[in-house]
């Protein structure tokens, strides 16, 4: 039967959750994660997802949608995914073309995207007119056979390990600090411009944030540093991110709260870490080495001015 392509409906969930883990094996997806992202999508986010499908199979999915977080206008982002099995066919290029069109529409100068660290996707990018900026790795740590380093017998004085939970009620200090590390990450277009019920929408209400295996880490009772923690239900742990506070750098304070999320990890019976660093973001590359995380894949992000080729 020939490709079609259509807009994401919720019961495309599970099956581009399915195509997700096939064609990103170093990243978490799950049906209720898939169908939040896109139902809770804020309006200036202008998203919309497509889904290819060949013979009554989602063979791929991608979601087009301005980087509307940032404080330069005019960028998207736009990245196809097709499964392993499909490649090859058009899929990739259809779902892609669509996507542009949309940016397009929106009004988005530059296209953004990322492509497996592979021959194959990185001469896909190539021939659609992409230009590479930045490298990522991915890491994966070997919960159930890897000693992790000790948490220390006594804090410092007013140093406090909290959970993601013990925010429950008043979560905006945590995204105070998210945002603000959040924009400090090595990026070609920062996140500097998040929003606090657009955090809440995207981030805090996300179904696959796992609260009591969030660690945050305070001192005298403000937010210092953090990893929020991303789970599956298949023995996969993700950390969503990790970040420390400007005025609290230098402390150790983020690989305490890292050290401290893996061990409650564990403790739930997650077998499995995965993290992912920006090849710039050198401290945090140090902290993942040393926990014992290994590379799993890569990506390269890619970009596009929108109306050339």
């Amino acid at each position: 039967m020939a490709l079609t392509l259509r807009d994401f409906r919720p019961s495309d969930a599970k099956p581009v959750a399915d195509l997700r883990r096939a064609a990103l094996r170093f990243l978490l997806a799950t049906p209720q994660g898939v169908a939040w992202q896109i139902a809770a999508a804020p309006p200036a986010k202008r998203l919309r997802s497509l889904v290819a499908v060949r013979d009554g199979r989602v063979i791929g999915q991608i979601n087009a949608s301005l980087l509307h977080d940032s404080n330069r206008p005019g960028q998207g982002m736009a990245t196809p995914l097709v499964h392993p099995d499909h490649r090859g066919h058009g899929a990739g290029s259809a779902l892609l073309a669509a996507g542009e069109e949309h940016l397009a529409a929106v009004g988005a100068g530059h296209a953004y995207a990322w492509t497996v660290d592979e021959p194959g996707s990185l001469a896909f990018a190539a021939r659609h007119g992409y230009r590479p900026t930045r490298r990522a790795d991915f890491l994966r740590l070997d919960l159930a056979h890897t000693a992790l380093p000790a948490l220390p017998a006594a804090l410092p004085p007013g140093v406090r390990l909290c959970t993601g939970a013990d925010f429950g009620a008043d979560p905006r200090p945590l995204y105070e600090a998210d945002a603000e590390a959040g924009a400090d990450e090595p990026a070609d277009v920062a996140a500097d411009a998040v929003t606090y019920p657009d955090w809440l929408r995207t981030t805090w209400e996300n179904p696959d944030l796992d609260l009591g295996l969030t660690t945050v880490v305070t001192v005298d009772g403000e937010v210092a540093a953090y990893t929020l923690a991303a789970t599956d239900g298949r023995g996969r742990y993700l950390t969503a991110m990790t970040g420390c506070r400007r005025a609290f750098r230098g402390r150790g304070l983020a690989k305490l709260a890292k050290t401290d999320a893996l061990h409650r990890a564990r403790d739930a019976g997650c077998t499995e870490a995965f993290t992912g660093n920006d090849t710039d973001n050198a401290p945090m590359r140090a902290i993942n080495r040393g926990f014992g995380y290994r590379g799993c894949g890569g990506e390269v992000r890619h970009v596009r001015e929108l109306g050339r080729k």
